[in-house]
């Protein structure tokens, strides 16, 4: 379940509250889900109840108990709970983990890209963009001065984001950013290609570039990391194939005591946390495109990869020593390549290299 169909979801409920005399409020346009400021409440979070209360002339935990009610049960939530003063925690079932990676692979690169439906003219930027894979200088060009390395790099990626995120309208402009002093080619021959366009684009506009001396290959570098995290989901599938056995989306828990594979146990929290980056890939990218802010895709990419090194040590998706293959392996596979498909399509929206090997 991604957050635009639990916010669908929870904009039901509160058309069916009102439909039924239960509540008597102006049924909102939509409904805002996102994750928990803090581990520990849930997948997801709405402050609905919060926002009713008052058109309602109702206390918010008596909306949020009539939400809660009408919510309870719903297939893909495993639990709602009120929290502080009228929040709703929502905790997603293990079938909506299976559903939303299933949807992720069966997309595939089109996954967090609308562009291919609605053949959109998103002409976000007023700098000539470079293809996919290939690097703008900034330099002048017809007479006129160039926008900089940074604005080069940044106006390029934010016309593809445009257009995957579905935008047909047109903005005009940079974000105001912070020059860097380097030309591109400069940058690009220090560092490389993927390392000189992670570092313009990782900032937010009003922050400075912080050149390195040279690229880090180790985990501590987050650009390292994210593709690392990529190229180690792509190894996963590789070894699984030499063991005989490909993925197939299921329950991600450990298996039953018996070892039979037939029962597992609940997902672990660090699953559950990867889910939601995985449902959020989509709206990053439409709060990059309509935000003009490269950065947050930049940044939900180090999430996930972050996420995803968490859940792997929790959740081995290979069988170990003499261990024979089970559902449960098949289960994690998917999960492990639904994570690269998202890390994959992410990289690609910013220019920057998805290698299988690294």
């Amino acid at each position: 379940m991604t957050p635009a169909e639990l916010s669908r979801t929870v904009l039901r409920s509160v058309r069916g509250a009102v439909e039924e005399r239960e509540l008597s409020v102006p049924v909102p346009a939509r409904i805002v889900v996102q994750p928990p400021p803090r581990p520990g409440c849930g997948d997801y979070a709405s402050n609905v109840a919060l926002q009713l209360a008052k058109p309602a002339g109702r206390p918010a935990r008596e909306v949020a108990e009539i939400l809660r009610k009408r919510l309870a049960g719903t297939a893909g939530i495993d639990r709602v709970e009120i929290a502080g003063p009228g929040f709703l925690n929502f905790t997603l079932g293990d079938g909506a983990l299976v559903a939303l990676v299933r949807d992720v692979l069966a997309q595939g690169t089109a996954y967090g890209d609308r562009s291919a439906g609605n053949r959109p003219v998103a002409d976000l930027v007023s700098a000539d963009p470079a293809p996919v894979g290939r690097v703008s200088t900034g330099r002048a060009s017809a007479g006129r001065p160039g926008p900089g390395a940074r604005a080069a790099v940044v106006g390029e990626v934010l016309e593809r984001i445009g257009a995957a995120a579905g935008w047909t309208g047109r903005a005009d402009g940079h974000p105001a950013l912070v020059p860097v002093p380097d030309d591109l080619a400069t940058l690009t021959a220090r560092l490389g290609t993927d390392e000189a366009r992670w570092i313009l684009l990782r900032p937010a506009a009003h922050d400075p570039v912080r050149v390195p001396e040279r690229p880090v290959q180790r985990e501590s570098n987050p650009r390292f990391r994210v593709q690392y995290a990529h190229a180690r989901t792509r190894a996963l599938v590789r070894n699984a194939a030499d063991l005989g056995f490909l993925s197939e989306p299921g329950g991600v828990g450990a298996p039953a005591a018996d070892g039979s594979g037939a029962e597992f146990r609940p997902a672990p929290a660090s699953a559950h946390a990867l889910h939601t980056l995985l449902a959020g890939h989509p709206s990053v990218v439409e709060a990059a495109a309509r935000l003009r802010a490269p950065d947050r895709l930049v940044r939900h990419l180090e999430a996930t990869a972050d996420a995803f090194f968490r859940w792997h040590d929790d959740c081995p998706p290979l069988p170990v020593g003499e261990q024979k293959p089970l559902a449960v392996h098949r289960a994690r596979l998917a999960l492990a390549e639904a994570t690269g498909t998202v890390l994959a399509n992410g990289l690609r929206l910013l220019g920057i290299s998805a290698p299988e090997h690294l």
